[in-house]
């Protein structure tokens, strides 16, 4: 579904993917681990179009997307949630879902409602403004704004970071019903192991701009962990 080859990346002179490559198939849902600076949320943006590459591939179902622009991306079907969540804070819970619908270029149609399905919360706060909601319910709304494009793969970036428990496994309930009911393919950073553990189903470790190890996550070693997880 999503081949990333030999991917090089720059930030002025610094070099911060080093021929990264990663296959990710239709299903699937990949935690990409690793310390922090390690270059998992450049990877991401890299993915999306909102960096630069150097040199290398990204193909999306069999189509060269490299030097297409991160609206394109979204058209094809690739959503994302950033780290931080950047929602509008002034725009109402509304006004933000609707900027995501605006990207498919009709913006009449209406939310869809499974997305209040998933998140009841943002029914009940649809004429509040983002900025006033817990950080919890920012990243509830931030994972609905990337909803309302249908994805067909979902980029993560640490939906956890900063949340309440009790939201943190809410969210993990939502990314399972997403992928194993809705066949959604998830590619997500997280940097809690047990969270991670529990919804990916394959992972991903990043050290120094490079893949050094992936696999299932039943393969996911104390001796990984602690050489390259651990703090």
């Amino acid at each position: 579904m999503l081949s990333i080859k030999e991917l090089n990346q720059f930030y002025g002179e610094s070099h911060t993917l080093w021929d990264v490559s990663v296959d990710i198939s239709q299903g699937s849902c990949i935690c990409l681990m690793g310390r922090n600076g390690v270059g998992k949320t450049t990877l991401l943006q890299s993915i999306m179009g909102l960096l630069p590459i150097k040199s290398g591939s990204i193909e999306f179902n069999g189509t060269t997307i490299s030097g297409k622009a991160a609206e394109v991306r979204a058209k094809l079907g690739i959503g994302y949630v950033p780290q931080g969540r950047d929602i509008f804070g002034q725009l109402t819970v509304e006004e933000n879902l609707r900027v995501g619908l605006s990207v498919t270029g009709r913006h009449t149609r209406a939310i869809p409602e499974q997305i209040f399905e998933l998140f009841p919360v943002l029914k009940d706060m649809l004429h509040r403004r983002g900025g006033d909601l817990s950080g919890g319910q920012q990243q509830q709304l931030a994972i609905g704004r990337a909803l309302t494009l249908n994805p067909k793969i979902l980029l993560l970036d640490e939906p956890t970071e900063g949340i309440q428990p009790n939201i943190v496994q809410q969210i993990g309930d939502i990314i399972i019903k997403l992928n194993e009911e809705q066949n959604i393919t998830i590619l997500l950073v997280e940097q809690k192991l047990p969270f991670a553990r529990r919804v990916g189903k394959n992972f991903v470790i990043m050290d120094r701009g490079r893949n050094v190890a992936q696999g299932e996550m039943s393969d996911l070693s104390d001796k990984l962990v602690q050489q390259y997880l651990t703090v």
